[in-house]
């Protein structure tokens, strides 16, 4: 039998998993949740590649995975099956057959990221697992102004994880752009690729500024000591979304509006850079 390859789009709420990928001690993936509805639909074992993993409790609203199969379904049986085998927080939104030469990660132009911030002086009870929460007011202006630093090719060695594994520190930021929707304050982040913690750790340094903590130079100095220990505190992962990856248009991926679905208007934003 020829093996096909096919396109999934998901949605997930990673507050009880302990990230995307699947591990070898005995806790709840992602990945080993999509993997198992998979096999049960296609009636063999099958394994996923996703355009970015995610950290535990990271959230996502388009994540892009493939798998082969030589099973014959359907678009609509693959969305339907799969997603009746998955528990509520994950959800298949869409699918398709695609060319042997597409790789969900290696064919990515870029990837998208928004991290959520609900100010407000009293935590909130509901998303209290989706958002990131602080009592303290935020002046957007000061963390518009102090991101601009961020936006090109540069050594984000301050903005790593200690543990990330990448190669290069560098990366280039395609977008940065930070906007008020409603109480909530998004940092929307479009970059080639990103390191470990790279976005948490812009949100740390963000909020501290936006908070009166820091000055608005602190970002480029920060930026500029390639050292993380220079860099403040990582934001929470709760607030963090994979919301989109970037394909060539011959690939044909399914396209799903912006997320997450709770941001106000999040379908008409001025700032979709898709």
């Amino acid at each position: 039998m020829n093996n096909k390859k096919i396109v999934l789009v998901l949605e997930y709420r990673g507050a009880e998993y302990k990230g995307w990928q699947a591990q070898k001690y005995n806790v709840q993936t992602v990945q080993e949740s999509l993997e198992s509805a998979i096999s049960k639909i296609a009636d063999h074992p099958v394994k996923v590649i996703c355009a970015g993993r995610t950290d535990s409790k990271v959230h996502a609203s388009a994540q892009v995975v493939h798998f082969e199969t030589h099973a014959e379904r359907d678009n609509k049986a693959w969305v339907f099956g799969i997603n009746a085998n998955l528990p509520a927080d994950i959800s298949v939104v869409a699918a398709n057959v695609v060319d042997d030469d597409f790789h969900a990660r290696f064919s990515a132009i870029s990837r998208r990221y928004r991290y959520i911030i609900f100010s407000n002086r009293l935590r909130p009870a509901l998303l209290s697992k989706e958002v990131t929460w602080t009592y303290k007011e935020l002046d957007i202006l000061k963390m518009q102004e102090a991101a601009r630093c961020f936006v090109g090719t540069h050594d984000f060695s301050s903005f790593r994880a200690v543990g990330c594994q990448a190669n290069s520190p560098i990366r280039t930021i395609l977008n940065f752009e930070i906007y008020e929707s409603g109480r909530y304050i998004v940092l929307d982040v479009r970059a080639n690729a990103f390191l470990h913690h790279m976005i948490r750790n812009f949100a740390g340094v963000l909020m501290a500024i936006g908070a009166g903590e820091k000055e608005m130079g602190w970002a480029q100095q920060v930026l500029d000591a390639r050292d993380r220990t220079k860099g403040g505190i990582t934001g929470p992962a709760l607030g963090l979304y994979f919301v989109h990856a970037e394909y060539p248009q011959e690939f044909n991926i399914p396209q799903v509006p912006l997320g997450p679905h709770f941001l106000p208007h999040f379908e008409e934003s001025a700032y979709d850079l898709r």
